[in-house]
C-alpha cells in the first residue's frame, strides 16, 4: 500500500506537483494542437472552449477550486484532535456538496438552452444550438471534479500529494484519446472525452487513493457541529465571484463578440502562457499551503511568515526569466506548436502577438496565486473573495470596450490589467490586516533585479532574432522557426545567466541549494 499511503516534504512536494502541472499542462497542449490540427481557429474551435463557460461558472458557484482550500483547515485540526470525529465531518460535507452539485448540474442540463444565449452573445442561432449540446455533455463532468476535490482535501491534509498530481494527467489524457476515437463526430468526440477523463481522473482515482490509503471510513451524515465554520468559510467563495476564476470565461464571453476564431487565438495564447503560471505558481502555491496550515495552528506565526515571503520570492526568480524567454520566442514556438493542418501562418501570428501581451501578467498570477493560499491558511477566504469580486465588477467594462474596439488585443489588456489590480489591493489589505510587511521586505528590490536581468537578456535576444531574419532566409517554414526559435532561446539563456551571476548570484544559488537538500 505504499502507493497509496506515502507522504511528501514540502520541498519534494512542491517538485512533484510542479512537475505534474509541467506534464498537464504539455498534455493540454498536445490536446489543443489536436483541436488545432483539424478545427484552426474557427467556429468548431470557437464553440469547444465556449462549451465551458456554463459548467465551470457552476463549478466557481459552489467554490470547487477552493473546496480543498476550506476543507483543509478544519479537517487539520478535528484529525489532530480525533481522527473518528474528522471523518464524521468529512462525510457530513461530502453529503452537502455532492447534493448541491448534483441539483446544479440537473438544473443546467434542463436551462442550457435558455442561459447559452447570454455566454456566447456573438454567436449565430445555429452555433448556439450546436453550443447547447456540448455544454450538456460536459455539465456532468463537474460532480466528478467537486466531489473529487473532497477525496483530495484528505490527501493533502496527510501531504500525499501524488494521487491528485495524478489525475491532471488523467483528465487530459482522457480528453485526447477519447476525442481521437470519437473524431469522426467532430468536435463533439472531445467534450465526451472531458466527462470521461474527469470521472477516471478527478474522481475515481482519489476515491481510491482515500479508500485503500487513508482507512477511509464515511458513513451517511447530515450534520457536524463544525459544518456551520465550514459554510461560513465556503459561503463567501460561494457568493464572490473573483477574477482568479472568472478571468478564463470572460475571456471566452467577450471573445465571441470579436469575430470568429478570437475565442480560439485567446485560448491558445492563454494555455502558453498558464504553463508557467502552472509549474511554478500553482506548484508553489499548493505544496506550500498545507505547511502554511499547519504553522498556523501550531501558533508559529514568525515560521508562517517566512514561508510566505520565501515561496514568494523563489517563485519570482523562476518566474520572470520564463515570462521573459517565452515572450522572444512567442512566435516558434506558437508555429511548432500548432502550425498545422487547419492552423495556419497568420494563426500563429495572432496568437504569438496575444502570447506576448498575456505573459505580462505571469509574475502577477504566481504572486497572487502564493499570497491568496496565505488568506485561506489563516481562515480568511472573505478579504481575496470581496478584493476578486469587486476587481470582477472593475475589469468586466474594460473587458467590453477592449473586445468592441481592440478586439483580441483589448481582451488580454484588460485581463492583465485585473490581476495587476488584484495583486496591488491583496497586498495593501494583508498589510492592514496583519499589521505585517516583513513578507515584502526587500522583495521590490529582489524584483527588480530579477526584472533587470530578464530585461537585458529579452532586449538583446530580440535583436539577435531580428538578425537571424534578416541576414539569413527565414521562409517561415516549420524547420526556420526551429532554427531561429533555438538560436534565440539559448542566446536569451546565456545572457540572462550571466546578468543573474552579476546580479543575485546568491539567489540562485541558495534556491538550488534548498531544493536540493529537500528532494530526497
Amino acid at each position: 500500500m505504499g502507493f497509496w499511503t506515502r507522504s511528501q516534504s514540502m520541498g519534494f512536494a512542491a517538485v512533484l506537483v510542479g512537475t505534474s502541472v509541467l506534464i498537464s499542462r504539455f498534455m493540454g497542449l498536445i490536446r489543443d494542437k489536436v483541436i488545432s490540427y483539424w478545427f484552426g481557429a474557427s467556429i468548431e474551435s470557437d464553440l469547444y472552449f465556449a462549451a465551458f463557460v456554463i459548467p465551470d461558472f457552476i463549478n466557481y458557484l459552489l467554490a470547487g477550486a477552493y473546496f480543498s482550500i476550506t476543507l483543509i483547515p478544519i479537517l487539520s485540526k478535528l484529525f489532530q484532535e480525533d481522527e473518528k470525529d474528522g471523518w464524521n465531518f468529512f462525510s457530513a460535507a461530502l453529503f452537502w456538496v455532492f447534493s448541491a452539485i448534483t441539483v446544479l448540474t440537473i438544473l443546467g442540463e434542463v436551462f442550457a438552452g435558455q442561459i447559452v444565449p447570454y455566454v456566447a452573445p456573438g454567436f449565430a442561432p445555429n452555433d448556439l444550438a450546436r453550443l447547447t449540446h456540448f455544454v450538456r455533455i460536459i455539465l456532468p463532468a463537474q460532480i466528478c471534479f467537486l466531489v473529487g476535490s473532497c477525496f483530495s482535501a484528505i490527501l493533502y491534509l496527510k501531504k500525499q500529494f501524488l494521487i491528485p498530481s495524478l489525475s491532471p494527467l488523467i483528465y487530459n489524457g482522457g480528453i485526447i484519446i477519447v476525442g481521437i476515437f470519437l473524431r469522426h463526430r467532430g468536435i463533439e468526440g472531445f467534450c465526451w472525452g472531458v466527462f470521461l477523463g474527469a470521472f477516471v481522473g478527478n474522481f475515481f482515482l482519489p476515491f481510491l487513493a482515500v479508500k485503500y490509503g487513508s482507512s477511509m471510513k464515511i458513513s451517511f451524515r447530515f450534520w457536524h457541529r463544525e459544518m456551520k465554520r465550514f459554510v461560513l468559510t465556503a459561503v463567501p467563495l460561494m457568493l464572490g465571484q473573483s477574477i482568479v476564476v472568472l478571468d478564463e470565461q470572460l475571456v471566452r464571453v467577450f471573445g465571441s463578440l470579436a469575430g470568429t476564431g478570437t475565442i480560439s487565438h485567446l485560448n491558445y495564447a492563454r494555455r502558453l502562457m498558464m504553463v508557467p503560471v502552472g509549474i511554478v505558481g500553482q506548484a508553489a502555491a499548493v505544496a506550500s499551503y498545507p505547511f502554511m496550515a499547519e504553522l498556523l495552528a501550531q501558533q508559529k506565526i514568525r515560521e508562517f511568515f517566512g514561508t510566505i515571503k520565501d515561496a514568494i520570492k523563489n517563485a519570482m526568480l523562476i518566474t520572470l526569466p520564463v515570462a521573459f524567454g517565452m515572450a522572444v520566442i512567442a512566435e516558434p514556438a506558437v508555429a511548432l506548436i500548432f502550425q498545422q493542418g487547419k492552423f495556419g501562418s497568420f494563426d500563429t501570428l495572432r496568437t504569438a502577438r496575444l502570447l506576448q501581451l498575456y505573459l505580462l501578467a505571469v509574475p502577477l498570477w504566481v504572486y497572487q496565486q502564493i499570497l491568496g493560499r496565505a488568506f485561506y491558511a489563516a481562515g480568511d477566504t472573505l478579504s481575496p473573495v470581496i478584493i476578486g469580486t469587486i476587481t470582477t465588477i472593475v475589469t468586466v467594462p474594460i473587458f467590453f470596450v477592449g473586445a468592441r474596439h481592440f478586439g483580441g488585443e483589448g481582451i488580454v489588456f484588460a485581463s492583465v490589467a485585473g490581476f495587476l489590480f488584484y495583486s496591488v489591493a491583496l497586498s495593501f489589505w494583508w498589510i492592514r490586516k496583519w499589521n505585517e510587511k516583513g513578507i515584502f521586505e526587500g522583495l521590490a528590490n529582489d524584483i527588480l533585479r530579477y526584472i533587470t536581468a530578464g530585461g537585458i537578456a529579452f532586449g538583446l535576444a530580440l535583436g539577435f532574432s531580428v538578425f537571424l531574419r534578416n541576414f539569413f532566409f527565414f521562409g517561415y517554414s516549420l524547420f526556420d522557426y526551429l532554427i531561429v526559435g533555438l538560436a534565440t532561446g539559448i542566446f536569451f539563456c546565456m545572457v540572462w545567466i550571466a546578468s543573474a551571476i552579476k546580479l543575485f548570484r546568491n539567489d540562485t544559488a541558495g534556491l538550488i541549494s534548498r531544493l536540493a537538500k529537500r528532494v530526497p
